[in-house]
């Protein structure tokens, strides 16, 4: 088995002058490549999205401690975990299909969105010198729609119909929240130095995605673990061969090799 934080493809045979032009991490051609595409127009979409974000929680947030009730406690909880489950899920879902599918060359989405993945997999921790903005601007624009939408009904809803939909919006809330840290969450679970106390507890205690746990996706050919935000649903997943089976099903639909795009990026060597 390969080492942890490995390429993203078989290992290859290199001569020693390529295999020191081919070495994992920010010295890697491909990485550098792929570090020079994040544009400015880039960084603008994740400011904007970051703080129309952030506004629309905190007023969401404020507006859901105003209708609390003691009696709506356990429907809040099973939301809680609810929440959590199903944005386990979605991240892996994600996770999979941009690191599986797809390419850097694609019109809009390809250096917006999938050059990250392929970066990751070749300079794993160069998501640790990605500030908060560029950490977490993706997961952002994602979840602003369902956070006007919640927004919305605050401004327009009775009080009593907001009671109704109470246990439903927070476990709407809760999803979105998971969603929105989930990069975040992928970044403390590759940083092994300077933590805050809290954050190494939640992953002791298998809260949020372990550092441990997430180094499995990271073995050569990064084809498993791929749920990122608790890490919950990765074993299940695994037993029934949900992400192999996927990508035979579409393999066998398209013709589509399963990361091919990323090994291209691996095997860059100038």
């Amino acid at each position: 088995m390969a080492g942890a934080e490995d390429w993203p493809g078989q290992q290859l045979e290199l001569d020693e002058d390529e295999a020191s032009c081919c070495r994992w991490g920010a010295q890697h051609a491909g990485a550098r490549e792929l570090a020079a595409l994040y544009s400015p127009g880039k960084r603008l979409q994740e400011w904007c999205s970051v703080i129309l974000c952030f506004s629309l929680i905190a007023h969401n947030l404020v507006h859901l401690l105003l209708l609390a009730r003691w009696e709506h406690t356990p429907l809040v909880i099973l939301g809680v975990v609810a929440g959590a489950l199903i944005a386990d899920f979605l991240s892996g879902l994600v996770h999979w299909g941009a690191d599986t599918w797809g390419s850097v060359e694609l019109p809009i989405v390809g250096k917006a969105f999938i050059r990250p993945f392929r970066e990751h997999h070749i300079d794993p921790t160069a998501i640790t010198r990605h500030d908060f903005i560029e950490t977490n601007g993706d997961n952002c624009l994602v979840t602003l729609l369902p956070l006007l939408n919640m927004a919305y009904k605050f401004r327009t809803h009775s009080p009593d119909a907001l009671e109704q939909l109470y246990p439903w919006e927070c476990f709407v809330f809760c999803l979105i929240i998971f969603g929105t840290f989930t990069n975040q969450i992928h970044k403390w679970s590759h940083t092994y130095f300077g933590l805050p106390r809290w954050v190494t507890l939640l992953q002791d205690w298998h809260v949020i995605l372990p550092r441990k746990h997430h180094r499995i996706h990271h073995v050569s050919p990064h084809e498993t673990y791929f749920c990122i935000t608790t890490g919950w649903l990765n074993y299940p997943l695994e037993k029934i061969g949900f992400w192999r089976r996927l990508e035979d099903l579409i393999q066998g639909l398209t013709g589509e090799k399963p990361r091919a795009d990323d090994m291209k990026w691996a095997q860059k060597i100038k």
